[in-house]
C-alpha cells in the first residue's frame, strides 16, 4: 500500500479565493464544492472557472450579501430540502488554494467553506513531497494553517484501513454527536435516550435525529 498523506489545511484569510468572500459575507457554510472550466461565450473567446457548491442559505441572501460584487452571482441550479447547489463564474485565471494544489498534482478530496474560512483536503505522496507543497501553499497564502495530516500505513494487509473526516459535519451537527457521546446514548444499554439528549441541546426530538442521522451518513460515506 503506497504510504501516501492526507492533509487537511485552512485558511484564516477568506480572500484566498471567491467562495471565501461570499462564505464570509453571507455568513454561509458552502460544502461539496466542485471545480470546473469552460469557454465563455466572449469576443476574443476567454475561459471561465465554474465553481459548483450546497449551502442551506436562501439565494436572496447570497446575492444581497453586504459588499458584495453584484458580478459575479451565484446561480441556483438545484434543491433538496434545505439544500441548494449553486453555480458560480470565475475568471480561470484568479490564483487561489484549489488551484495551486491542481497544479502542484496534489489530488483535493474535500474543499468547504465554513463562515469565511476555506478548507481542503488533499492527498500528498510522500513528507518530502508536502513539505514543499506546504512551503508553496505558504508562500502564496500567509495565512494557511495545517489543522492535521494523516499517514496511510506503510505496510497492510487488508483493506480496511479508513480515514474519517470531521470536517465534513457542520458545526451542529457535531455538536450533536459530541454530546449524545457524552451523555450515553450511544451505550447499550443507553444512560440516556434521544429526548434527553435533545433537551441537553435545546432542541426538539425530531430535530435531534435529524442532526445524527444526517452526521452518521457523512461519516458512513467514508466507511463503505
Amino acid at each position: 500500500m503506497p504510504s501516501g498523506i492526507r492533509t487537511t489545511v485552512s485558511f484564516l484569510d477568506a480572500d484566498v479565493c471567491p467562495l471565501g468572500t461570499l462564505s464570509n459575507r453571507a455568513a454561509a457554510t458552502l460544502s461539496s464544492i466542485a471545480v470546473a472550466e469552460r469557454r465563455a461565450d466572449t469576443d476574443p473567446p476567454s475561459r471561465v472557472r465554474v465553481l459548483e457548491f450546497s449551502t442551506g442559505t436562501a439565494p436572496d441572501s447570497l446575492a444581497d450579501a453586504p459588499n458584495a460584487d453584484p458580478d459575479p452571482v451565484p446561480v441556483p441550479i438545484f434543491e433538496h430540502g434545505e439544500t441548494i447547489r449553486y453555480r458560480l463564474d470565475v475568471d480561470a485565471d484568479v490564483d487561489c488554494p484549489r488551484r495551486r494544489l491542481c497544479e502542484l498534482g496534489c489530488p483535493v478530496v474535500r474543499h468547504e467553506v465554513r463562515a469565511g474560512v476555506p478548507r481542503l483536503t488533499f492527498y500528498a505522496e510522500d513528507y518530502d513531497r508536502l513539505r514543499d507543497v506546504v512551503a508553496d501553499l505558504r508562500e502564496r497564502f500567509p495565512s494557511m494553517d495545517i489543522e492535521r495530516f494523516v499517514r496511510s500505513p506503510a505496510e497492510s494487509t487488508s483493506g480496511d484501513d479508513v480515514f474519517v473526516d470531521a470536517g465534513r459535519l457542520t458545526d451542529r451537527q457535531l455538536e450533536v454527536l459530541e454530546t449524545a457521546y457524552e451523555m450515553g446514548y450511544f451505550e447499550r444499554p443507553r444512560r440516556a435516550n434521544a429526548t434527553e439528549v435533545a433537551a441537553a441541546l435545546g432542541i426538539g426530538p425530531t430535530t435531534f435525529s435529524e442532526h445524527l442521522v444526517a452526521a452518521q451518513s457523512k461519516i458512513l460515506d467514508d466507511l463503505l
